[in-house]
């Protein structure tokens, strides 16, 4: 569990998503109050439960980039889903005791391959001394080669010594890379499996089998030859011997750990399981969803392929648009499992005008890297930002407010002209001033039912 403050979590999520700063506060307190329970004596750290937070705002305002932007700041397991891809137990589709047995099987994929290269060194001279074992195989003793009939003959010792020593010559100029092209038979475990259709209504999870292990113990293990270069060949093996190196057993307590002690799962578009018609009956996609998802967020016991995982304290962030209904729409039950709700803000002019410029990642940035590779340099001065911004705020207005999203929409049909003729221009620097937006953009600015259609 990463050890950041508060204060530096805000900070790091400050590079990269413009305002929000209550959805920050509140997500930043929520991982550091994961770090303070590992630290309360044990007796009490099973008591305390995760607060769950609720992300209230429109499309387009952050709530899944702060989600994305945590993935990368902490060594927490996380998992984004999207609620409506689940549907009510006993009927096709996805239960949602999945998004439990995915967030296991990400973090036992993730640490594999975090003890793959911790294991790497060691695996790399195994692995050469395989490829030296193929370079210079051991002698046929079953023939009648007097120099090899016995251990302790004079023959025997001196043809030993002088295989020893070219072994040694052979070693360094693999390691100088001078038998890189040379080929070599290789023979590798055929990894392919047989194509095994199953139909069941409750997905392939329900079943509690890998049947891909299961395949691979009963199924004998074929074996297929290959002539391959030298250092193809080493990066083959090395892989295969950090695989035999890794102990799976070991990852596999590890990973269940981390979920379940560190464990955090984004639930995305939780306002579409709301039902906006109660009169209609039950709604395998809303309601029902919702009863499912109560006994997952309180803690409960999930069974996947690596056995029981307990979702006690793995902590959930929701969000959601909340256009159609209200978070107060929840069955009561599933309300109360999220304590703290956050309302992001709308994105006007200025915040519009500094996601322009200010992020790591802002698109300005973006689209002047992309040009850069035709050998163009492309300037945005001021006056530009502004008018972008100006606009973006007047389209979500007129029409559906998507939030900084209608940055890429006006900002793919700006640049539309300059990204297919840049390979043919002789000029090597472009200034993106106001009357180039205006130009480019002139178009559809009076024309309401044409920027509702283009943009």
């Amino acid at each position: 569990m990463s050890d950041l403050k508060p204060a530096q979590i805000v900070k790091e999520l400050d590079k990269y998503i413009i305002g929000q700063a209550k959805a920050k506060r509140s997500v930043a307190i929520a991982l550091r109050n994961r770090w303070r329970r590992r630290q309360v004596p044990e007796e009490m750290r099973d008591e305390i439960a995760p607060k769950n937070i609720i992300l209230i705002g429109p499309t387009g305002v952050g709530k899944t980039e702060i989600a994305r932007r945590l993935a990368r700041l902490t060594d927490s397991p996380f998992f984004k889903v999207e609620a409506s891809k689940f549907t009510e137990v006993g009927y096709v589709g996805r239960d949602v005791e999945s998004m439990v047995r995915d967030l296991v099987e990400l973090t036992v994929n993730d640490l594999k391959i975090a003890e793959r290269e911790a294991v790497r060194e060691k695996a790399a001279g195994r692995a050469e001394e395989r490829v030296l074992d193929i370079l210079l195989p051991e002698p046929d003793v079953s023939g009648h080669d007097d120099a090899y009939t016995t251990d302790d003959t004079p023959q025997a010792a001196v043809a030993e010594e002088r295989r020893a020593s070219t072994r040694e010559k052979l070693r360094t100029m693999l390691r100088q890379g001078r038998l890189d092209d040379r080929y070599i038979d290789l023979e590798l475990l055929d990894k392919s499996m047989p194509v095994v259709e199953i139909f069941s209504n409750a997905g392939l999870e329900e079943l509690g089998v890998n049947f891909k292990d299961m395949f691979s113990g009963l199924l004998p293990k074929n074996k297929k030859r290959r002539k391959v270069k030298v250092s193809e060949a080493l990066q083959i093996l090395t892989d295969e011997e950090a695989q035999d190196l890794v102990d799976m057993d070991k990852v596999v307590r590890k990973a269940v750990e981390k979920v379940e002690q560190s464990g955090i799962i984004f639930l995305d578009e939780i306002d579409k399981i709301v039902a906006t018609n109660r009169a209609s009956g039950p709604d395998v996609s809303r309601e029902g969803v919702q009863r499912d998802l109560l006994p997952i967020v309180e803690g409960s016991t999930v069974m996947t392929k690596y056995g029981p995982v307990k979702t006690d304290h793995i902590l959930f962030i929701a969000s959601g648009a909340f256009h159609m209904c209200k978070p107060s729409d929840l069955i009561p039950e599933l309300q109360g499992r999220f304590p703290i709700r956050v309302e992001l803000d709308s994105l006007g002019r200025n915040e519009f005008a500094r996601i322009l410029t200010e992020p790591e990642n802002a698109l300005t940035l973006q689209y002047a890297e992309l040009i850069r590779t035709e050998g163009i340099n492309i300037v945005f001065d001021s006056e530009a930002v502004d008018e972008i911004a100006r606009m973006a705020e007047e389209v979500n207005q007129n029409t559906e407010n998507i939030g900084a999203r209608r940055l890429h929409t006006l900002m793919e049909y700006l640049l539309e002209d300059l990204l297919f003729e840049a390979p043919d221009l002789d000029t090597k620097e472009v200034v993106i001033d106001r009357a180039y937006v205006n130009e480019r953009l002139k178009e559809i600015r009076g024309n309401e039912d044409l920027s509702r259609f283009i943009l």
